[in-house]
């Protein structure tokens, strides 16, 4: 089939790479992919060779404002169409759209694919249709499509040979490759600007910990308020970044495509949520901590990283980074009986079509 993906990148990348590993699982099983992005310059240093059209079965159209008059009407129509996040399609599409149903051609199936969390709503509204009251295309069907954590939800996305990879994995031999040392033990960062992180990272050091540091704001981040041995990583490829989780003992993710990986890692982690303005971030936060069955350290750890209450953060000893790992192994376990969301998204489209 031919999808249509649309994504407007609104800050920090998260949205692209969802996209750009979404689009990457349609292709590696032989669907055709067409990813409309605003701002597709991450793709290169993200996905090496996406921008030149280089990996088969994806083409990368440059979403722009307006839209280039060949850039829609001469694609074959799409067999979906997935608006990520809730944008919508460049109205030139829209329109096109509509030109072609009076000419009798079939609609795509449109889902509109939203953000990952566990609270209690996805469930009650996943697959749930939203029909299109108004415009050009006024009598089609959107159909809410929620990823997840549960059985009842749309599934996280997941490669069906990440474990296969991920055991045969050289975590020693990545790291030379990056001239760091394999001894001592390691923690990721990938945060915003947390509050705490100084704290943090003065207790890390006392403990011997070793930080790689990704670019950009958590860089910036970390030199505010230097503390042990910082190491600060280069732009890393999606695959190289599933590396760097695998190849530490504490992960500091943040936003969804992040969390996600960490998962699947199966290392300790602690996630940086999105922070929003009404602190609806704050129950969103403690979902997903019910989900996982955090232990009452990992709970109070996440709550001061999120600036969450009053309480200290408390880095985290040998037997309390076991209780964690063995919680977030436990958790991988869970999803793994559960189907991923390319399957889903799959099979759904199948019985709309």
């Amino acid at each position: 089939m031919r999808w249509d993906i649309f994504c407007r990148v609104i800050d920090n990348f998260g949205d692209v790479g969802v996209c750009w590993r979404l689009s990457a699982e349609l292709a590696r099983r032989g669907e055709r992919v067409r990813l409309w992005l605003d701002d597709p310059l991450a793709l290169a240093w993200m996905a090496p060779g996406a921008l030149e059209g280089q990996v088969e079965g994806i083409e990368v159209v440059h979403w722009t404002t307006p839209l280039h008059a060949d850039q829609v009407a001469s694609p074959p129509l799409a067999d979906v169409w997935i608006e990520a996040f809730g944008c919508e399609p460049p109205p030139e599409c829209i329109h096109d759209l509509a030109t072609r149903l009076t000419g009798g051609e079939r609609p795509p199936v449109w889902i509109n694919l939203e953000y990952l969390s566990a609270e209690t709503y996805v469930e009650r509204s996943h697959r749930l249709p939203s029909p299109v009251m108004s415009g050009p295309l006024r009598g089609l069907t959107k159909w809410f499509f929620y990823p997840g954590f549960t059985e009842r939800t749309g599934g996280l996305l997941r490669e069906a040979d990440l474990l296969q990879r991920q055991a045969a994995f050289d975590a020693e031999a990545w790291l030379r490759g990056l001239g760091l040392s394999p001894s001592s033990r390691r923690a990721s960062l990938f945060c915003y600007e947390p509050a705490a992180l100084p704290e943090v990272l003065r207790q890390a050091a006392q403990a011997s910990w070793q930080w790689l540091v990704t670019p950009g704001r958590a860089w910036r981040a970390a030199q505010a308020s230097p503390s042990g041995q910082l190491h600060a990583l280069p732009l890393l490829t999606q695959v190289d970044f599933d590396h760097l989780l695998w190849a530490c003992d504490l992960n500091f993710v943040r936003g969804e495509d992040s969390l996600v990986r960490g998962l699947w890692a199966g290392q300790p982690l602690v996630w940086h949520i999105y922070p929003q303005h009404d602190d609806a971030h704050h129950a969103k936060l403690e979902a997903f901590l019910d989900w996982l069955q955090a232990p009452a350290t990992l709970r109070v750890f996440h709550r001061a990283w999120n600036g969450i209450g009053s309480a200290a953060p408390v880095w985290p000893d040998a037997a309390t980074l076991d209780d964690w790992r063995g919680c977030v192994q436990s958790a991988r376990q869970r999803l793994l009986t559960q189907t991923d969301l390319v399957t889903q998204l799959g099979d759904f489209v199948q019985g709309k079509r």
